[in-house]
């Protein structure tokens, strides 16, 4: 399958240069106007992904929603019964029936009798704080399930709102398309070369992308312990860490974990992360950014500015979906338990992340 996909992403390259080069001779399509074609290509074939990825969230989500109104409406029923048992309970302390009771314990003329009443009444009022503690866990349930049926109509709203603004822009683009090779005077070879891309793109290619990303994930994890182990690499002034790493460590250490880093390095610039490699017919540039998240925990968050692959510049439904289907974030607190990171900056080739203690 691989010596398959192989030949294919030859054939590829093959037919992208010989068909850019002849059309730009014969004054038709300019290997820029190809390019364009293949880059909205590649961004319909992955925005029609995201399409389906939502699609496939509302239906899940819409049914989550259906379930929670059912459960409501069980619940709705579920304390109305307590309510009017938790009710008779308030009632009876109000008018005073609890006291008489409580005077009759009291009033017993024999220790035997007094332990036998005040047994009967800790038994009474036991079940008065027994139904009374019932309507408070079948209110909270109430409450707890109308706030996430509330969650869930705002995110449905949300998501369908989203499908509609990625359908028309899939619309758009593919008028675009067919526009551009109606106008290439050549539309079977650019339609070839559209295919072949989307061939390797769906089975191979976002596979590759996906496996640097998975390798990335993976010695992000293992990157704390590197950190403390390199000599100079945390600092402090008063109760203000910091941590420096090079670029040129940061390579080593990435090589250390995996050996398809062995032709991908990282390269730091004001604040700019950029990491590019080439293997094989497979090239991949990622430039990206660091950012102080506090939530779900205190972390360094990296975001995925700008994604090409094979000079095809992946649109940013693909960089968010990377970005949540693998974590590249850095944890401080899994250096020094006691801090949290405050700031986090890139300046050439040195990446600096500023601590404070944490209270």
């Amino acid at each position: 399958m691989k010596h398959r996909y192989g030949l294919i992403a030859i054939l590829f390259i093959i037919i992208l240069f010989v068909q850019s080069a002849s059309s730009y001779v014969y004054g038709e399509t300019s290997p820029e106007d190809t390019q364009a074609i293949l880059q909205k290509t590649l961004s319909i074939v992955e925005i029609d992904h995201e399409i389906k990825r939502i699609s496939e969230q509302q239906t899940q989500l819409a049914k989550q929603h259906e379930t929670l109104s059912a459960q409501l409406l069980q619940q709705e029923k579920e304390i109305h019964i307590q309510q009017e048992r938790a009710g008779a309970v308030v009632r009876s302390y109000y008018t005073g029936e609890r006291d008489s009771l409580l005077m009759t314990v009291l009033g017993a003329r024999s220790f035997k009798d007094l332990f036998v009443l005040y047994d009967y009444y800790q038994i009474i009022i036991g079940k008065d704080q027994a139904v009374l503690d019932k309507y408070q866990t079948r209110y909270n349930e109430l409450q707890h399930t109308s706030d996430r049926i509330r969650q869930t109509s705002m995110e449905l709203t949300q998501m369908k709102t989203n499908l509609e603004n990625q359908r028309t822009r899939v619309a758009l683009l593919q008028k675009e398309v067919d526009k551009q090779i109606t106008a290439s005077g050549d539309a079977a070879a650019i339609q070839k070369l559209m295919n072949e891309l989307t061939l390797y793109w769906e089975n191979v290619g976002i596979y590759e992308v996906k496996r640097y990303f998975k390798a990335l994930a993976s010695a992000m994890q293992n990157l704390p312990d590197f950190v403390q182990k390199q000599n100079g690499a945390i600092s402090t002034t008063g109760t203000t860490y910091t941590i420096r790493i090079a670029q040129d460590e940061l390579n080593m250490f990435l090589r250390s974990q995996n050996e398809i880093f062995n032709d991908f390095a990282f390269t730091f610039d004001s604040n700019k992360i950029t990491a590019s490699g080439k293997r094989d017919q497979l090239q991949l540039s990622i430039e990206g950014h660091y950012t102080v998240e506090n939530e779900p925990q205190n972390s360094i968050r990296f975001h995925v500015d700008k994604l090409v692959f094979n000079q095809l510049e992946l649109p940013d439904t693909t960089r968010n979906m990377l970005e949540k289907e693998f974590d590249l974030g850095f944890y401080p607190q899994k250096i020094l338990s006691f801090v949290k990171a405050t700031d986090v900056s890139t300046d050439e080739g040195v990446l600096e992340v500023k601590l404070a203690i944490s209270f």
